[in-house]
């Protein structure tokens, strides 16, 4: 009878032992130590974050001019040149007669006349832009601008930030720029018809507008007469309906293939509105886009029309930002991470987060670049809980153990001791 009693004894001790222990040890605010094995912890690094859109395209010319024929004026004579050949801006096309020659040359010198005066505007507006640039860089505060300046740009001046003002600032340069080169193609093409006029009695040349190969002729005279696909090559592809949320002219872009030689780099130049096919219930729409290929002042390499080529396409960039694996965030309501001190605690901090890519998160807000954090935590992790972690024998040198005093060597042995 005594060995029943001391059995049911021993049972009850056992169950009220364990019911506290497993008390304590949930109990909220317990004292009750708490250690958790810790095999894979990282760093908050000093980090450059990229969001991109990864897409398919085609190199391609980076323009296709149409020459067109006004047969109801003008009586054609004859082609001057062939599909395939190569022209440069300037060369004649096509011959055709006229009786007006002298109010066409009037035309076309009130045409190059306003094409030099939109190029000195652009000088004149480029200008500007530069002065307010400068400005703004030194100091932004008694940086003014001139109202016409500013409503071309299209941005509220007193909201905006410096940032997004000089990235305005820079792409509207770039397509200033653009603009200008085209005219000045423009001038060139109306001073060589102007000395064309001035030489013949009756026949007229129209001539090319730019260097290229001569993609298309129409022997039946239909319009466009002629096609000229541009000698400069450019990237063409399409954005789905979700990207082109995201895409913006003047974006940069970098695109590589095996065939190239180095990664070729430049910008958004056109992105259309309207989908390439009409749009229907049963298929996604497609928005074809073009960008322009940079050459650095380089010597362009030889690029193979139709050729494919893997491309990037830079939506975001954030230079120098502290940043940490994705995984290490538990993405609750309010989000955290957990940070290992010197002390051995694991402590529980919340996160304000940034631009996220490649598996890198940006912290604007939490713990500082060289702070250690857990890699994989999990939801139901303890704030403030001990740690320990394997030892990661490729790490210890002998060296560093040498430049440890012997009262620090005593006492992280006694330190090692008294923990184990």
């Amino acid at each position: 009878m005594k060995g029943k009693w001391k059995i049911i004894v021993v049972s009850v001790a056992s169950i009220v032992l364990i019911t506290v222990n497993l008390y304590l040890i949930e109990k909220k605010e317990s004292k009750v130590e708490r250690t958790v094995f810790v095999e894979k912890w990282t760093k908050v690094k000093k980090d450059t974050i990229t969001a991109t859109i990864q897409k398919k395209a085609v190199i391609k010319p980076a323009e296709v001019h149409d020459i067109y024929f006004d047969a109801k004026k003008n009586d054609f004579q004859k082609f001057l040149v062939k599909e395939g050949d190569e022209v440069t801006a300037g060369a004649s096309l096509f011959e055709y007669t006229t009786l007006e020659l002298d109010a066409l040359k009037a035309n076309l010198s009130a045409e190059k006349t306003a094409a030099e005066g939109e190029i000195s505007g652009i000088d004149q507006y480029a200008a500007k832009l530069r002065a307010y640039q400068g400005n703004l860089e030194r100091d932004p505060d008694k940086a003014v601008i001139d109202d016409s300046v500013e409503q071309k740009l299209n941005i509220d001046i007193t909201t905006s930030s410096s940032d997004l003002i000089e990235s305005n600032i820079e792409q509207e340069l770039y397509k200033q720029e653009l603009e200008k080169n085209r005219l000045n193609e423009k001038v060139k093409m109306l001073s060589t018809q102007l000395s064309s006029i001035e030489t013949q009695t009756k026949a007229v040349e129209t001539t090319s507008e730019t260097d290229g190969i001569v993609k298309n002729i129409n022997e039946n005279l239909n319009n466009p007469i002629i096609s000229i696909a541009s000698a400069n090559m450019g990237i063409e592809g399409y954005f789905s309906e979700s990207e082109m949320k995201k895409a913006e002219v003047g974006m940069t872009i970098k695109a590589s293939a095996p065939a190239l030689k180095k990664e070729l780099k430049g910008k958004i130049s056109r992105i259309h509105s309207y989908p390439a096919d009409e749009p229907t219930l049963t298929k996604d729409n497609k928005f074809p886009f073009q960008a322009l290929i940079e050459t650095d002042g380089e010597e362009a390499e030889p690029l193979v029309v139709g050729a494919k080529v893997d491309l990037s396409i830079i939506t975001n960039e954030k230079a120098g930002v502290p940043s940490i694996p994705v995984q290490s965030v538990i993405r609750t309501k309010k989000p955290h991470i957990y940070k290992l001190t010197k002390k051995g605690y694991m402590d529980k901090h919340y996160v304000t987060l940034g631009l996220e890519a490649d598996g890198r998160q940006e912290l604007i807000k939490g713990p500082a670049v060289g702070d250690v954090i857990l890699l994989e935590p999990e939801r139901m992790m303890k704030n403030h809980s001990h740690f320990i972690t394997p030892i990661q024998f490729d790490k210890v040198k002998t060296k560093t153990y040498k430049k440890f005093t012997a009262r620090e060597k005593v006492r992280y042995l006694l330190l090692g001791i008294l923990e184990k």
